[in-house]
């Protein structure tokens, strides 16, 4: 009776805090709590605009749950099209490389499933890389941090199966009309993509074709508006476009491939 009533005072509390769905919400805070008071601190913490991801420490992503903390991006359920992408394309015992890894959850879901493979991920922000060490450890991953490929080993140069890129490509403009939740919790450098929102993108198609091997594949998440001028950087960058959608995940990837050696 008294977990009733504290759920029901939690559901009314998020529900007048706007939160959409605060019933699973209030369930996932409770069953998270240690105590009360912790119960009653987190809900303060969501009820401030803070993302229950950060509130909970983690996300669900690709049946994953992901340690995440406050000022570390969030990883988004459309994401998880370009993780299936990629499985699609891993080849056996791939070495994989997760930039801007954020949390690390797209490197993590994607070895998950792998009998053995060569995990490393990168990402400018000191937060990220914290949590990305702990979500891939258990796969034997290694974080780095620093500007997008400047931070990995020379080794991995040429060697690089699978490149994940998942680079910020708001439009500056734009970020301004993201959700509080984001705009206010995440890390800008993981939102703004600069003028048009691919500023970071081209910097990694410029570079890619240096890492992966011939055949290796580089994918990243962009919009529909996006997509002839994300075409555009891959294949000046060497490699081969193709895009992917999906409507159930309202998701748009675009795979860039190194052509293999004649």
């Amino acid at each position: 009776m008294t977990t009733s009533l504290a759920e029901s005072a939690i559901v009314s509390r998020l529900r007048a805090a706007g939160c959409v769905f605060a019933e699973d919400e209030a369930r996932l805070i409770l069953a998270a709590a240690r105590t009360s008071d912790d119960a009653s601190a987190m809900v303060d913490r969501r009820a401030a605009g803070l993302p229950l991801e950060h509130v909970l420490g983690w996300a669900e992503f690709c049946g994953l749950r992901v340690a995440v903390e406050p000022g570390v991006f969030v990883p988004r359920r459309r994401t998880e099209f370009l993780v299936r992408r990629a499985a699609a394309l891993v080849p056996p015992r791939p070495v994989v490389v997760d930039l801007c890894c954020g949390s690390g959850a797209l490197g993590a879901a994607l070895v998950s499933g792998l009998d053995e493979s060569e995990l490393h991920a990168a990402d400018v922000e000191p937060a990220a890389v914290r949590c990305a060490r702990r979500n891939i450890a258990p796969f034997g991953g290694h974080a780095y941090e620093g500007d997008l490929f400047e931070p990995l080993p020379d080794v991995l140069r040429g060697r690089v199966d699978v490149l994940l890129a998942n680079v910020p490509y708001v439009p500056t403009g734009d970020v301004a009309t993201l959700p509080a939740e984001a705009r206010d919790h995440e890390p800008r450098v993981a939102l703004d993509g600069g003028p048009d929102g691919l500023d970071v993108l081209r910097r990694v198609t410029a570079e890619a074709s240096r890492w992966l091997v011939p055949g290796g594949h580089l994918l990243f998440e962009t919009s529909e508006r996006q997509v002839p001028d994300a075409v555009a950087a891959v294949e000046r960058g060497g490699l081969a476009a193709t895009v992917a959608t999906s409507e159930e995940f309202y998701a748009t990837v675009v795979i860039g491939t190194k052509p293999c050696k004649s």
